[in-house]
């Protein structure tokens, strides 16, 4: 059994991890008893967290919103530039760390207090974002939502607007999210087709969690992330996209592997594959790796690529 404090901070860390933990599951990854899980529970409580008992045979112990951002001491003004700061990144602003941003700001949205809520809701609100593209933009409350039942394992109901323009009601259990080029995805099991599906987060609107607990089921890919991929292929206004690039696979995967599958044919050359729904955001993506490479039967983007260098020379020459 580890000492008081060390186990202390871990049931903090437990807590955090799911919204509701039954009292005999959090005692048994303590490796402790029930009735050093209550002490343990109040010596929390003495802290200053406010932790929620329910009581019966299916009782438990909820973190209750309010509380302070564990395990670091942080101050009014510093909470709220951490939630501004974590939306923002959560909505692409650094590449590379969108997931990390929204499980780090689902867990402060947690904690936060009603009154700090109201305040960064009004900072977002006032807040015009500059972006650098006109792609579709998703919501982080919405962002939120969709990733607190993922991590409670919670059923969600939402509105879904299909990329043929039909709008349905979807009852699902929530999966994953997935960051996959500049769209957020939802992993989930579709309770009404009886299927998984992947849902574009941009395209739902009115998220709502149920309350309902269900347990996860196996989802029928290697991972989220290749179920996604495999779905996107299927789109009609989808295109695949291959290059050979002369530049390392490593350093390669390093600027564009989340949006991109890489092969390494040898020590300075690899193969580069793609599925986007623009043309043009792959050709920047290529552009950006910074080394020659030639395009796969891509007539499509090879065209392209085509008309923008002769518009650049031109530019270059005037």
């Amino acid at each position: 059994m580890a000492n008081t404090s060390s186990r202390t901070l871990r049931l903090l860390s437990l807590l955090q991890t799911h919204r509701y933990w039954p009292g005999a599951e959090l005692a048994d990854r303590l490796e402790v008893s029930v009735r050093t899980l209550r002490r343990d529970v109040d010596r929390l409580r003495e802290l200053g967290y406010p932790v929620d008992a329910h009581r019966g045979v299916d009782g438990g112990y909820q973190l209750a919103p309010g509380a302070a951002l564990p395990p670091l001491v942080v101050d009014d003004e510093e909470a709220v530039a951490l939630a501004i700061g974590l939306r923002v990144a959560a909505q692409g602003a650094v590449a590379g760390i969108e997931e990390a941003s929204i499980r780090a700001l689902t867990k402060v949205v947690q904690v936060m207090p009603p009154r700090l809520r109201r305040r960064v809701d009004a900072l977002r609100t006032a807040t015009v974002p500059a972006v650098w593209s006109n792609g579709p933009t998703v919501d982080s409350g919405t962002l939120t939502t969709v990733a607190q039942a993922c991590r409670d394992e919670e059923r969600l109901r939402f509105s879904y607007t299909a990329h043929r323009g039909e709008r349905t009601e979807r009852h699902v259990e929530p999966h994953r999210l997935v960051s996959l080029g500049r769209r957020w995805y939802l992993v989930a099991y579709d309770l009404t087709r009886h299927d998984w599906r992947s849902f574009r987060v941009d395209r739902l609107t009115d998220p709502d969690s149920t309350g309902e607990r269900f347990r996860p089921r196996e989802l029928p890919a290697d991972d989220p992330v290749a179920f996604v991929r495999a779905g996107i292929v299927n789109v009609p206004t989808s295109y695949a996209v291959e290059a050979v690039v002369h530049a390392p696979a490593e350093r390669v995967r390093a600027q564009i592997g989340q949006w991109s599958t890489v092969e390494s044919l040898d020590e300075d050359t690899c193969r580069v594959r793609m599925t986007v729904e623009s043309l043009e955001w792959s050709a920047l993506a290529l552009g950006v790796v910074g080394a020659e490479f030639e395009m796969v039967d891509s007539p499509a983007l090879t065209d392209l690529i085509r008309e923008w260098g002769t518009r650049f020379t031109r530019a270059a020459e005037a």
